[in-house]
């Protein structure tokens, strides 16, 4: 008797240990409401993405008290037509996808920067061995209106080649398509990122531009939602902005679990492949992500020739960078510094 009276108390003290436990772990949780929950749409399978994987990996949405249902779409265009109907509260997309949404009448806007230049590169076939070559052949791209389409334009007019006259340009789908078509001669040249480059020379192809170095002011990716979400569920969207933020440092800090986490969402495997497509992204990754009016302009200027509404446009109108402004002020970027 004596010891199950033992035994028994034990086991009430065990009980109420794991009491107290359970009630820490509720007042010190952050607490998740209906308006912390979020369905967020992301646009293309590129290591652009890689903030966003790494605060999903690494539980920096949960850190923020956010709870977010993450839907992959096979382009931007798709995605931001779920977010105007209703069943998403934000996009990580490209500036096009803000751009044309926009001047069609729909509140689309842009919080946050990711990639605030292009820097995807222009890749030909072996023959090519300069841009000038590059007229009067068939270039690919992802489709009409897609951010390949626009930077691949935008680049082959800084290089002194006009896209409508000079060359053809063609669609083909996403980076393995683009790759195939130039396999097969359909296409002389075309655009693509990391870790699709190394693939593409292992192929003998040439990595003929880097558009990074013509630095062109242009959002490759960003934090894209509507300003009915942002007067609706601001805290939702400030809670993202700040979890993306922090992905952001993680990622310069830790160039291994980053390097791996990537290797999880693209597939990739190779560690030179790897390496090359980590430096390709971080080198551009904004420490204070602020989405610049820059960045719309330049497509608005490359819309104006054919669109009235592009022209009269205020790029300013295309972006909020209130949410950046409030992390610089409260000094949340400056702590996440200091790590």
């Amino acid at each position: 008797m004596e010891s199950w009276s033992d035994e028994k108390e034990a086991r009430s003290m065990i009980v109420a240990f794991v009491r107290i436990a359970l009630l820490f772990l509720m007042v010190s949780a952050p607490v998740v409401s209906a308006q912390d929950r979020a369905r967020v749409g992301w646009a293309a399978m590129t290591a652009s993405h890689t903030p966003l994987w790494v605060a999903q990996e690494k539980g920096l949405f949960k850190k923020q008290g956010l709870m977010i249902e993450s839907i992959f779409f096979g382009a931007g265009p798709p995605a931001m037509q779920a977010l105007v109907a209703g069943d998403l509260d934000i996009v990580v997309t490209s500036a096009p996808n803000v751009v044309n949404p926009r001047l069609g009448g729909v509140d689309a806007v842009m919080v946050m920067s990711i990639i605030p230049i292009f820097i995807d590169h222009i890749i030909s076939a072996p023959g090519i061995t300069s841009p000038e070559q590059l007229k009067g052949k068939i270039g690919s791209v992802n489709r009409f209106g897609s951010i390949s389409d626009m930077g691949l334009r935008l680049s082959l007019r800084r290089l002194g080649i006009d896209p409508e006259k000079d060359v053809k340009i063609v669609p083909a789908g996403g980076n393995p398509e683009r790759l195939a078509a130039i396999s097969k001669g359909i296409s002389q040249f075309t655009i693509m990122n990391e870790p699709f480059i190394k693939e593409a020379e292992r192929l003998g192809f040439r990595d003929l531009v880097n558009m990074a170095t013509l630095k062109i002011p242009l959002h490759g990716n960003g934090v894209v939602t509507r300003e009915a979400i942002i007067k609706a569920k601001r805290p939702v969207v400030t809670k993202f902005v700040r979890a993306l933020t922090e992905a952001i440092y993680f990622i310069k800090a830790d160039k291994e679990t980053t390097k791996a986490i990537i290797g999880k969402y693209t597939k990739l495997t190779d560690p030179e492949g790897l390496e090359r497509t980590y430096k390709n992204y971080t080198s551009v990754l904004p420490e204070a992500p602020y989405p610049e009016p820059a960045g719309i302009k330049t497509l608005l200027d490359d819309m104006a020739p054919k669109s009235p509404k592009a022209a009269a446009a205020d790029p300013k109108a295309f972006v909020d960078p209130s949410f950046v402004q409030e992390m610089e002020t409260s000094g949340f970027i400056k702590q996440l510094g200091k790590r």
